[in-house]
Formats: structure tokens, sequence, C-alpha cells
């Protein structure tokens, strides 16, 4: 079976178990964001990951990551709590390929849904990162860090 088509199958479970694991993660925002918004979101990133994976090109995913950090960075979340729902989906999405797939097939699909989810989220962090160099988010001050140094 095709990754793309066993991922698509495997959707409502594959949501439903990110969706979870988010919640025992406890993060503020996406508490204050109500379940059903944080499910619906975890749906289209999903949704993004099997047009990707269908299509072997990763332009749509890279727009909705540069999308998702714009508006969250604007909504006040700290880059470590978008980063962990795109790693809610990904940690599921890998625990069922590993307990579905056969041997034969885990190389590929690991390595399909870890390039795309992966590069996702270098685009997410680089976008959230312009912005904040940007905006001075107190989130990624260092200046704390360096008391006492002289500064030329």
């Amino acid at each position: 079976m095709e990754t793309a088509e066993f991922l698509a199958r495997e959707r409502q479970t594959i949501v439903d178990a990110a969706n979870a694991a988010l919640v025992r993660v406890h993060t503020h925002s996406y508490e204050t964001a109500g379940a059903g918004e944080v499910h619906r979101r975890l749906e289209a990133l999903f949704d993004h990951l099997l047009e990707a994976l269908g299509t072997r090109d990763l332009g749509s995913i890279f727009t909705y990551a540069q999308q998702v950090a714009e508006e969250r960075f604007n909504a006040g979340y700290d880059l470590s709590e978008v980063q962990a729902a795109f790693n809610a989906l990904e940690e599921a999405t890998w625990s069922r390929i590993l307990d579905e797939l056969a041997p034969s097939q885990l190389a590929e699909a690991l390595g399909l849904v870890t390039t795309i989810l992966g590069a996702a989220k270098d685009e997410l962090a680089r976008t959230y990162v312009s912005l904040a160099t940007s905006a001075h988010a107190p989130s990624l001050d260092l200046a704390a860090l360096f008391a006492g140094i002289e500064r030329a």
C-alpha cells in the first residue's frame, strides 16, 4: 500500500492521537483556542502532509507553515507551542506507521513523513524567528544571558 493512501485511510486516528498528545502537554495557547479549533488545525496540517505526499511537492506545506507562523506569532503563541503541535502530529503519524505497515514499507513511509514535516517545521521556525527579530519578541531576548559583558 502506498504511504499517502495508507495515511489518508488513517487520518482520523492520527489526528485524534495528535490532539490527545497536545492535551497532555497543556500548552496555554492551545487550551485557550479550544478543543474544536485545535482539532481543525491538526486536520489542516495533516491534509497538507497528504498533499505533499501525493504531489511530491513541498510548496503547499511551506506556504502553510509560513501562514501558521505568522498567525501564531501575531496571536502571541510561543514558538515551542506551535512546534509541539507539529511534533504531536509527526509522532502520531510515526506511531500509526510503525503499528500498521509491514517492515518493508517502514523506511519509505517514515522517510517521507519525516522529510515533509521536518521541512515544514524548519520553515515554521525560520518564519517565526524572522518575525520575532523584527518585532523583538521577549521569548527570544537573549540579553539576560550576557549580563556583565561589555558591548562594543
